[in-house]
């Protein structure tokens, strides 16, 4: 888990989250490739661990810094999941999110390790490496959540998966910040077009799992979401994603004075405390250039919804 940042950062918080999630599982991954490719691949030679080295790789979520990559005595291993001097990757992070999505089974497990892989190795190879991603999926899946949780993130990410087409499906993907101003992920789900029906299958899901209480829901404004949030956690508050709306105001403005608006919002959503959030909403809404102020007015009755609970959020933001 990682300490919570503000929500003006969402799209960073975000990928960040990611990137380290992915980081993880392709570390495992390739820990026990190493082990597999010493006891099975070359197994009867005196060849054996020799630490790890560092490298990065870029993603559709940014750049993984500082990657633990095994390497051997004799120079002879080398990772497939990627090149030795490939510095991007446009779907591995795809294919280990799918993997470790609710209701994978052995079967499509081994199938995403055999196309992350390649056919360098055995089937006694892959079978094995299998089996331990499979039991880290189980853990993942199965690990305690808290109880509460003072804010959810709601989001679905459009990508292209490597498949028999190009179409893009939706990654949901639910962000917890506990009580103690941590951030994790704590669930994925792939397929489809972004529906409310899935994420209140999906929020339901969490509930059984032992999330019974959420003070703050934040997500953006697709039909129906609000009302499938509320069907699940009926005591909490909603917010639009300080993202989607910054963009929804923006909208309404000429683009030669969007800078300027932008830079008049941020003043308001990273206020520190409730005053300044006032104080500097009332700021635009009765001193700002007229032609932005006429603009702002149409939406701001949405914005003055959303000041209290940013002041929630700010309580667990360092």
């Amino acid at each position: 888990m990682s300490k919570s940042i503000p929500n003006v950062d969402w799209a960073n918080q975000l990928e960040s989250v990611i990137r380290q999630f992915v980081k993880e599982k392709l570390e495992l991954i390739m820990r026990e490739e190493m082990k597999s490719f010493l006891e099975i691949e070359q197994a009867g030679t005196s060849n054996m661990r020799n630490g790890y080295y560092q490298r990065n790789l870029d993603t559709q979520y940014g750049r993984i810094e500082g990657l633990l990559v095994p390497r051997d005595r004799n120079g002879e291993f080398q990772t497939q999941l990627f090149a030795p001097y490939q510095r991007h990757t446009g779907w591995l992070e795809e294919a280990v999110i799918k993997m470790y999505q609710s209701g994978m089974s052995t079967r499509e497990i081994g199938k995403f390790i055999e196309r992350i892989l390649g056919n360098a190795y055995s089937p006694t190879t892959i079978s094995h490496i299998t089996d331990v991603v499979k039991e880290d999926i189980e853990k993942w899946h199965t690990r305690p959540l808290h109880k509460r949780y003072s804010v959810l993130y709601l989001d679905g990410l459009y990508v292209k998966l490597r498949r028999e087409t190009v179409e893009k499906e939706v990654i949901y993907v639910v962000l917890g910040v506990n009580e103690e101003g941590y951030r994790e992920i704590l669930d994925f789900f792939v397929g489809g077009q972004e529906s409310a029906y899935v994420w209140q299958e999906i929020l339901q899901n969490l509930y059984q799992r032992g999330v019974k209480e959420v003070l703050l829901g934040v997500f953006d404004g697709l039909p129906g979401l609000e009302e499938a949030f509320k069907a699940v956690y009926p005591k909490a508050d909603v917010q639009r994603c300080v993202v989607h709306k910054v963009r929804n105001t923006l909208s309404r403005v000429r683009k030669k004075d969007q800078f300027e608006m932008a830079e008049d919002l941020k003043l308001i959503y990273r206020s520190p405390n409730k005053k300044l959030h006032w104080r500097c909403f009332n700021s635009l809404n009765q001193n700002g250039p007229a032609n932005i102020q006429e603009k702002f007015n149409l939406g701001q009755m949405s914005w003055m919804s959303s000041l209290h609970l940013w002041i929630i959020q700010t309580v667990f933001e360092v």
